[in-house]
């Protein structure tokens, strides 16, 4: 009954609903006439054939023989009565059994049942709602996005013009407004004015018109937006944006600091004070098939491993673990130790082979631009012939067919990126390419969360999305250095040390056994203890580095949630 007052409003505001409320009011005056003038007829034959019966009785003959009930205690014994009573059926057929119910649900239930549907889609944010993030748009940015906000305690609004996709959000449990994305009245409504961060994801110039209309009403409130093309960033900036981001681009190179044959084996993802965090494939290096014990790298170098990642699956380091071909080794330490680290396994100068791209899209041209800065050739696969005459050391054919691929050098290249935008497409070539070279890197890209797991099974070494890198970097606009992600599934993140594992040693903190997430470092008045002893005591203002799966992340924080 809540809805009540809001759905008699809509009903008398809508144009449609008014017009249709009417045309079932003239209905129902004709239909009322009818039933007066069978009434009157009624009197008059019955006095021709010498009966009287009051007014009530004409009414109850002409509903009764109307809606075919007929209970035949009435009946006329003229022909002229009953060829009347015929005419009284007939029409009460067409007039309460077709068309009465037609009008009833065509001009009332239907708009009503509208009106409640479009009741339950929010149009307003609460007043005392604050530090919020206002999202423009739902796609898998905004997917990603959200989970991370819950996952952190922050509220977000997504804002969409339909009302009917709104409804379908709001039974997903999302929170959501509705609104035209170029109407000042809906940023208003969504309390601009008290929101920590507006995010547009639309196309270039959908993201111009929103930020410059929310800049217009909202002096100080932090913009972010995406940008497709590199000439759409200034523009953006202009309209009134704090930060702009080129995700594909972003993804392209994070891809490409991935590859096997760059000049260092460890490639830093993470800084902190002294700490830095590496990955390190260890394909075609000395740590394949021996295991942590075997090599001792913490005692030999001062880097300590924290963790290997094999197709999808993360492991915590124990001293029997063994290092494959397909694992990629993190390791922590200071620049120091990793530098010691790249001279014990002697680096990797750039491979004589070029690394394969398939797909020459915004993230397969990323990917190019990146090797290319490091000096690394490469060849890219790309199917149409309109978009590969614009760009260098390009294949043109397709890259499920055999001997494009071997022409584009298949056989020898020490890496294989898979960029299209099609999920289904890059599990196609991953099983492919898995099937004509077992030996070789294959870096994949993902755009739903569903497909990761596929990914990796069908043969892929990492996977990396542009929406979950999106996703962290929007969280660390919001809590800088907050979280980092190795690959797909797989980050690097900060929390403070919540209450319960206060005065706890680390080891008897059980937090590795418990949520499956490893302790790199921890920060303590301004100093970052690398690779903490085990039976270090925590303290409730130091702030742990640590690493784990999105699913351990996502437990530990839980457990021991921390304020936003």
């Amino acid at each position: 009954m809540k809805y009540l007052p809001s759905q008699i409003i809509y009903l008398m505001q809508n144009r449609r609903t008014r017009r249709n409320i009417r045309t079932l009011a003239e209905f129902l005056l004709v239909l009322g006439l009818f039933i007066v003038a069978y009434s009157v007829i009624f009197h008059f034959l019955m006095a021709l054939e010498g009966r009287d019966y009051s007014m009530i009785t004409g009414f109850y003959w002409t509903l009764t023989v109307m809606s075919t009930l007929g209970f035949g205690d009435i009946t006329f014994v003229s022909d002229p009565g009953k060829i009347f009573s015929i005419i009284v059926l007939l029409s009460g057929i067409v007039f309460l059994l077709i068309m009465l119910p037609f009008a009833f649900i065509q001009f009332f239930y239907a708009p009503w049942l509208e009106a409640q549907s479009k009741s339950r889609a929010p149009r307003q944010l609460p007043e005392q709602i604050a530090g919020h993030v206002i999202i423009t748009g739902y796609n898998p940015i905004a997917i990603a996005l959200v989970r991370r906000l819950s996952q952190y305690g922050h509220d977000y609004v997504i804002l969409v013009p339909e009302v009917a996709q709104a409804l379908d959000l709001v039974d997903q449990g999302l929170q959501v407004l509705v609104g035209e994305l170029d109407d000042p009245d809906t940023y208003v409504r969504a309390r601009i004015d008290s929101a920590a961060l507006v995010l547009a994801i639309n196309d270039d110039m959908k993201n111009t018109s929103i930020a410059f209309i929310v800049r217009g009403i909202a002096q100080q409130v932090p913009i972010a937006a995406n940008a497709d093309s590199q000439n759409s960033v200034d523009i953006l900036n202009l309209a009134g944006c704090n930060h702009v981001f080129q995700f594909m681009n972003m993804l392209g190179q994070a891809l490409a600091r991935r590859t096997l044959g760059r000049r260092t084996l460890a490639n830093i993802i993470y800084r902190s004070g002294e700490l830095a965090i590496a990955a390190t494939p260890a394909m075609q290096t000395r740590l394949v098939g021996r295991t942590i014990g075997e090599l001792g790298l913490r005692q030999q170098l001062g880097v300590n491993v924290v963790g290997l990642w094999n197709r999808g699956q993360f492991i915590l380091p124990r001293v029997d673990s063994v290092i494959e071909a397909s694992s990629v080794v993190v390791i922590a330490g200071s620049e120091t130790h990793l530098a010691n680290y790249d001279n014990y396994i002697g680096g990797i100068s750039c491979a004589e082979a070029p690394v394969l791209i398939l797909g020459g899209g915004r993230v397969g041209q990323a990917t190019a631009a990146a090797l290319r800065e490091e000096g690394i050739d490469y060849r890219i696969v790309e199917k149409s012939s309109r978009v590969g005459e614009h760009m260098e050391r390009v294949i043109v054919g397709s890259a499920d067919d055999h001997d494009t691929l071997v022409k584009a050098g298949i056989r020898e290249a020490p890496s294989v990126f898979i960029t299209t935008h099609s999920d289904e497409m890059n599990i196609y070539l991953t099983i492919y390419c898995r099937q004509l070279r077992p030996d070789t890197r294959i870096i994949c890209r993902s755009n739903l969360d569903r497909n990761i797991s596929v990914l990796h099974a069908a043969g892929a070494d990492m996977v990396m999305s542009h929406a979950s890198m999106a996703a962290n970097n929007i969280i660390n606009l919001l809590s800088p250095g907050k979280v980092l992600i190795l690959t797909e599934g797989l980050n690097i993140f900060r929390h403070r040390v919540h209450l319960n594992l206060a005065g706890k040693t680390l080891i008897s903190s059980n937090i590795r056994r418990d949520t499956g997430c490893s302790v790199i470092a921890i920060r303590r008045r301004g100093e970052t203890m690398i690779n903490p002893d085990p039976a270090i005591e925590l303290d409730a203002d130091d702030e742990m580095i640590m690493i784990g799966t999105a699913e351990s992340e996502h437990l530990f924080t839980s457990m021991y949630p921390e304020k936003a």
